[in-house]
């Protein structure tokens, strides 16, 4: 939260104009809102929200310095839901929660500088159901600190067609830099804004899900060590490659239907013999034995494979469940199947 503002000296002009506006109220203010356009109305709500407690002494001389004839308001508290319930009473309710749902996601005053500011884990894993083409963009676009944190999250195949793309790339037309901006402000930035309503444990589990098995390890090992209670609340909100032994025999056939085979075998090299036999019930009897045999062939193979494997079986069933193919069964088991 901002500390309280003890001088006009120290304030911005944004937050001498966002101060003004909660101290006018939406009677008087109404007119001056519905004057502003959308990138003045958004610069405003942002720093009103992050206004803080204003001195009643401060507000004073904030009039005077407006030329106003209001001697003295008493004191303001700058804050999302102040900011939420004067913009409802001046604006329509469609306007309101795109403006809130943005100024409540990353900080910055560009979209570019919003993307700068988004963990890569949560970057990477909306880009990387977009187009090469759009994800390579987007990647010129942010600073290049940042943007090698995203590629080397991507996919390995998926992020070397993006590099592919930057290196054929030339200078990108006004309209197509417009449009993607458009889809990643409605499509990721309001759903981004939306996830920080969300209890926190569950955006934890979601990027804990992306940790290979160590940093995963590691992690929950010291938050234990701290909050016990957080730790195993985290851990039965992660879907882990273990989880997909819930998945009933259509689902399997779905998933295997869908997976690289390849894939497939690297990451049953690292599962449990439980969850072996599950999808090689789930094959014909040919197929699994080609399988098992790809993996005795396959001899000694890297943990960080055989991890990278998994994740993307995970990240699949993930997709085919939000596509309504398969149904996933929650941790807390409120999704199990009764035949």
């Amino acid at each position: 939260m901002a500390g309280a503002k003890d001088s006009l000296a120290k304030m911005s002009g944004a937050e001498k104009a966002a101060a003004f506006m909660l101290a006018v109220g939406d009677e008087f203010g109404k007119v001056v809102w519905e004057l502003l356009t959308d990138e003045e109305l958004k610069e405003l709500s942002s720093a009103m929200s992050a206004l803080g407690p204003i001195d009643a002494n401060l507000v004073e001389k904030l009039f005077i310095e407006f030329a106003s004839t209001v001697s003295s308001v008493g004191s303001l508290n700058g804050s999302f839901d102040t900011t939420e319930r004067l913009l409802t009473r001046i604006l329509p309710d469609e306007r309101v929660s795109t403006i809130m749902e943005e100024i409540r996601g990353p900080a910055g005053r560009t979209m570019w500088d919003k993307l700068g500011n988004v963990n890569e884990m949560v970057l990477a894993s909306y880009l990387k159901n977009e187009y090469p083409q759009t994800v390579a963009v987007v990647l010129q676009k942010i600073k290049p600190e940042h943007a090698s944190r995203v590629l080397s999250v991507l996919p390995e195949d998926f992020s070397m067609e993006v590099v592919m793309r930057m290196l054929r790339m030339e200078a990108v037309q006004k309209d197509i830099l417009d449009k993607v901006e458009q889809t990643l402000r409605v499509e990721f930035m309001n759903n981004l804004a939306r996830t920080s309503r969300r209890d926190s444990h569950e955006t934890i589990a979601e990027i804990f899900n992306y940790l290979d098995r160590n940093t995963e390890t590691r992690f929950l090992s010291a938050l234990e060590d701290r909050n016990r209670d957080s730790a195993e609340r985290i851990r039965a909100l992660m879907f882990t490659f273990e989880d997909l032994g819930k998945l009933d025999p259509g689902g399997v056939q779905t998933l295997l239907r869908n997976v690289d085979k390849d894939k497939l075998a690297l990451a049953l090299k690292g599962a449990s013999d439980t969850l072996r036999d599950l999808f090689f019930s789930n094959m014909s009897e040919r197929a699994a034995k080609i399988l098992r045999e790809d993996m005795e062939a396959m001899g000694p193979v890297r943990l960080r494979d055989v991890d990278e494997s998994q994740m993307e079986m995970v990240n699949k069933a993930k997709d085919l469940a939000e596509a309504g193919e398969i149904i996933l069964a929650d941790s807390k088991g409120e999704d199990e199947l009764v035949y």
